[in-house]
């Protein structure tokens, strides 16, 4: 997410020349362009906010940098409304950004003008893309970022893009059956069903060797129902503030940290680092001139893995997507937030406990919809579907369970993946 990508060397096995640099070296690049990020940024009325009494003079080594405030996913609606429509943490009017967003929470997120804003280029170079390779894009291009994430990496790459978007399968298949896309971006489920769909209607989908997936599962059996296709897929991991963060370049060894991200791995609910190898929340800086973040807490749970990839890039590797600090859950690339959950909730007066339970079925990401109520009717949990796809985005089952069947234990969302 820097404005340097132009200037890149690469090597015909990393994108990125300094992906092979000495650790140390990476680590003083980064910690000397601390003090000036940070000077930047307070220029912003809700960085000021933030780092009130900070000295940006003063960080310059990670220690220093633990000391700054989190700032997190989950406290963004609430700034964001107070100070709209970003909360004041942009460095740039409005109007200079390129694309705006509103993500479900609901988070707003800016996309910014440059190259590869979003730092994907590297990630998809990882998973085997090249200049004029042509993919099919099935992130959603409605309202959230996901679609432009992948879209900006491939475009910085030289490729060519086939904007398919989400749904509507049988139209994704003639589109690969005309253009003939040796990739595919998106999420992996959605690609078997893709692959499914052609072996059943016998239109020809082998053009496509390769994906990139993130924003969903990517789990063994997954990846080898792909391959059973012909497509190996690798997977990053990446969020709509803060761009791509990590990618697979072997499959199943970890995801090797971006250039240009800080990455610490707190304990959950402080700031505190973690040792390598345990489990705690994943923190990023940015060095983004327009939107930068600065220890913003995703709220997700990774780990550093130990030792360095057999590829040859020698960043830090994280352990993958391990679950969410708080509540929220992730389904086929859309948050689900435990307020959301209490949202339905209150608009059905006549319900009782309600959660939501997601799950793994037949290789996709599900939800359902779990609520207590006096008197069950079809026409209640034709109700709750219909609220809980305008809450979410998304469909699910709907279950009505008598009074007193949820346990007590304040879980509004059980994640059993």
């Amino acid at each position: 997410m820097t404005g340097a990508a132009t200037l890149l060397a690469r090597t015909p096995e990393h994108y990125d020349t300094r992906e092979s640099r000495d650790p140390a070296l990476r680590e003083r690049d980064l910690m000397a362009r601390l003090p000036g990020l940070l000077a930047h940024a307070m220029q912003a009325p809700g960085w000021r906010r933030h780092l009130a009494g900070v000295d940006p003079a003063a960080v310059t080594a990670r220690q220093a940098l633990r000391a700054l405030p989190l700032l997190r996913k989950s406290d963004l609606v609430g700034l964001q409304a107070a100070d709209p429509p970003l909360g004041g943490f942009a460095c740039v009017p409005t109007t200079a950004f390129r694309r705006l967003f509103v993500s479900p929470g609901p988070v707003a997120e800016p996309e910014g003008e440059g190259r590869d804003w979003w730092g994907m280029a590297a990630g998809l170079f990882a998973a085997g893309f090249r200049a004029g390779d042509v993919a099919l894009n099935c992130f959603s291009y409605h309202l959230t970022p996901g679609a432009y994430l992948a879209e900006s990496g491939l475009r910085a790459l030289g490729g060519v893009v086939i904007p398919g978007g989400v749904g509507n399968t049988d139209q994704q298949v003639e589109a690969i059956r005309r253009y003939r896309p040796v990739g595919y971006l998106g999420t992996g489920d959605f690609l078997k069903i893709i692959l499914d769909r052609a072996a059943e209607t016998g239109r020809h989908c082998g053009s496509l060797t390769k994906a990139f997936t993130t924003g969903a599962a990517l789990p063994p059996s997954l990846r080898a129902a792909l391959a059973d296709h012909g497509v190996a897929a690798l997977q990053g991991y990446a969020t709509a503030d803060v761009g791509l963060i990590a990618y697979e370049t072997i499959a199943e060894t970890g995801l090797v940290v971006n250039e240009d991200r800080i990455v610490e791995i707190v304990r959950p609910g402080t700031g505190d680092p973690v040792p390598d190898g345990e489990i705690g929340e994943v923190v990023v800086t940015t060095f983004t001139r327009d939107y930068p973040m600065i220890r913003f807490a995703t709220g997700d749970l990774s780990a550093v893995r130990p030792g360095r990839s057999d590829c040859g890039r020698t960043n830090i590797r994280l352990a993958g997507w391990l679950g969410r600090a708080d509540q929220s859950a992730k389904v086929k690339g859309m948050f689900v937030h435990p307020s959301q959950v209490a949202e339905i909730a209150r608009r059905h007066g006549d319900i009782g406990a309600v959660r939501l339970v997601v799950l793994r079925t037949g290789e996709q990401d599900a939800i359902r919809l779990e609520a207590e109520v006096p008197v069950p009717s079809d026409g209640l949990r034709d109700a709750l579907a219909d609220t809980l796809r305008d809450v979410t985005k998304l469909t699910g089952e709907i279950v009505l369970l008598r009074p007193g069947t949820l346990p007590e234990d304040g879980r509004r969302i059980v994640d059993t993946r």
